[in-house]
């Protein structure tokens, strides 16, 4: 059983029972939203789903017809569709936090001429709302809407830094799975690091995700359950101690920008 059929077959906390196909569409769309630019079969989907062929190619059609999937002229082959993204865009488009963040985030990028990157921690993943790219390099996976593992992000490290042990484990899948040589895929190993995090104020991931690149993260306590991360990525070729402090200075410089401006606005969070 997936995390999504957990979740389905355990009621919440309120008594009110999921609903299976609701929760089978939003399994198929995250899945196919996750391949990126490759389409899956119909067979693929079923094992990845535990799903019966019959109901799973019937959820594809109706969602095709409905636009939040695309198929091939054969129904083969299915991605995601137009309708998701406008669903997403509009998040973007309707998120108070991220009108503030945004211009700070460009200004921090543009003055370490480096990549630069807001998220938001959802379940076990940071996901990206912002990023401004260094001129000196582009990496085409930097792009808003792309969700990496919280525990092997700099982003996503500077938040759980703030949980319990008991809530972090909430927000970690149950297997660390490694993406690349040096990610850390132990939970000893991970609370060591978010210990190390509290005491510097600030985390770092050491090639975890992509091997040259070291990334610094800084967490914006915005609301009393923090979510919300800062964080650059530096190629490790131009590092010194000496540029990493100044690297989380900026970070931390424009953090105290945008809590400033936003505890300015008052009912900025509703």
């Amino acid at each position: 059983m997936n995390q999504h059929q957990a979740a389905v077959a355990a009621p919440p906390a309120s008594g009110v029972r999921g609903v299976k196909s609701a929760a089978r569409t939003v399994e198929v769309l995250e899945l196919l939203a996750a391949r990126g630019n490759e389409p899956v079969t119909v067979r693929e989907l079923c094992d990845a789903l535990e799903a019966p062929r019959s109901s799973t190619y019937a959820l594809l059609r109706t969602l095709t017809d409905l636009g939040w999937v695309r198929s091939d002229s054969t129904r083969s082959l299915y991605s995601i569709g137009i309708r998701a993204l406008l669903a997403g865009t509009t998040y973007l488009d309707t998120d108070p936090l991220l009108r503030v963040v945004q211009p700070h985030v460009e200004q921090v990028s543009r003055q370490l001429d480096e990549t630069v990157h807001y998220g938001r921690l959802d379940h076990t993943d940071m996901v990206y709302l912002a990023t401004h790219q260094s001129s000196s390099y582009a990496r085409a996976q930097n792009r808003v809407g792309r969700r990496l593992p919280a525990y092997s992000t700099s982003l996503g490290k500077a938040v759980l830094a703030q949980f319990s042990d008991e809530e972090l484990e909430k927000h970690l899948p149950p297997i660390l799975a490694a993406l690349t040589p040096t990610t850390i895929t132990s939970r000893t190993a991970l609370r060591k690091d978010l210990d190390a995090t509290r005491k510097r104020g600030y985390s770092i991931d050491d090639e975890e995700n992509t091997p040259g690149l070291r990334c610094f993260g800084i967490p914006l306590p915005i609301r009393d359950d923090v979510v919300d991360a800062l964080s650059c990525s530096v190629p490790i070729e131009r590092l010194t101690p000496a540029y990493e402090k100044e690297i989380v200075a900026a970070l931390r410089s424009t953090a105290d920008i945008t809590l400033q401006i936003v505890r300015g606005l008052g009912g900025l969070l509703g």
